[in-house]
């Protein structure tokens, strides 16, 4: 009897034994994990604008910082947020933050309330390095001068898929990516063009190069056949079959003759071209020579992108637009006649 009591007496010691190191370690263990989650994500980051749209709460932000690589932890970041009561004092705005910040210093920029001298610029799909440079000079970020000279700056240096640009003002065509940013008012012309190639770089992930490579296909004539598809498709569903139908043009050597490279000779969108405009001696003239043009003729968004690398499969080798922007397909040249008669 007396060695049995000996072993409860044991186990009883054991048990509060673990339960004193849980009730230690335990704990220890998450604070060093916090603490950790709680440090900058990178040394050299840049500052981005971050904006906290009306409504949202401190864990949408959260899940938000750290989707857009701002911080480590999304969970690290809403324990830091319940104990400062974040939820009753966020403000709808522009913030300046930086993934070189510790997930404290970010939560203390978001508690001082938005960046009053932000400035919110969207540039849509398909808009030309012109249009670009004029809409940023509209918002007081340079004049185009200013811009012009900027881009002509950058080099393969700077970013490697450059490498086939040519000289020249507009020579960023192409690459400046389409998408809503916001700078800070006093930003310098070159940072403001850097933001749009560091946009664009993230469309370059493993994936898409690994399909590049596939298609034998570099990222310049990747570009320059989404901008022709860009400034061709209306709707979004059609990219991939405009795509397929420049794919089937230019593997059997016929022109492309897109009526948006002959547009972008013009430096206007006519909404029937002339006989004349369409024998305009220029290498971006796709019904006068065939092939691609030798660049881009507008800043192609993502959809456009994927069209190109993942175009529709289809015999179809014409298309012509509709009143609604939408196109009829045609295979033969005798169908292309018909729809010709019957949408314009």
């Amino acid at each position: 009897m007396r060695k049995r009591r000996l072993r409860t007496t044991s186990s009883k010691k054991l048990g509060i034994y673990v339960v004193f190191l849980s009730l230690i370690v335990i704990p220890i263990a998450f604070l060093m994990w916090w603490f950790g989650n709680l440090q900058p994500l990178s040394e050299t980051g840049q500052k981005e604008i971050f904006e906290v749209k009306q409504g949202m709460t401190a864990s949408q932000v959260a899940d938000e910082l750290e989707k857009r690589r701002i911080i480590q932890s999304a969970q690290a970041f809403k324990q830091l947020s319940k104990l400062n009561n974040v939820d009753s004092k966020l403000m709808a705005g522009q913030y300046l933050v930086s993934s070189a910040m510790s997930a404290r210093d970010v939560l203390d920029i978001l508690l001082k309330g938005p960046e009053p001298d932000i400035i919110k610029v969207t540039i849509p799909e398909g808009y030309t390095v012109k249009q670009v440079v004029n809409t940023l000079a509209k918002n007081g970020l340079g004049t185009e001068q200013e811009l012009s000279k900027a881009m002509e700056s950058f080099t393969t240096k700077d970013y490697s898929f450059l490498q086939d640009i040519p000289t020249g003002k507009e020579r960023l065509e192409g690459f400046l990516f389409p998408d809503t940013y916001f700078f800070d008012k006093n930003a310098e012309p070159k940072e403001v063009i850097n933001r749009f190639l560091e946009r664009f770089d993230k469309e370059l992930s493993v994936e898409t190069r690994s399909r590049l490579q596939e298609l034998n296909l570099s990222v310049y004539d990747w570009v320059i056949k989404a901008s022709v598809v860009e400034r061709e498709a209306v709707k979004a569903e059609e990219r991939p079959l405009i795509a397929g139908v420049f794919d089937n043009r230019l593997r059997t050597g016929m022109p492309l003759q897109s009526c948006a490279t002959v547009q972008y000779i013009l430096g206007e969108v006519k909404p029937v071209l002339s006989i004349a405009d369409t024998e305009i001696d220029s290498p971006y003239n796709t019904y006068k020579y065939a092939g691609l043009p030798p660049g881009p003729i507008s800043n192609p968004g993502h959809a456009s992108l994927e069209a190109v690398l993942y175009p529709t499969k289809t015999d179809y080798f014409y298309f012509v637009a509709k009143s609604d922007g939408s196109h009829a397909f045609a295979v033969t040249y005798n169908q292309h006649l018909q729809n010709i008669n019957q949408y314009q």
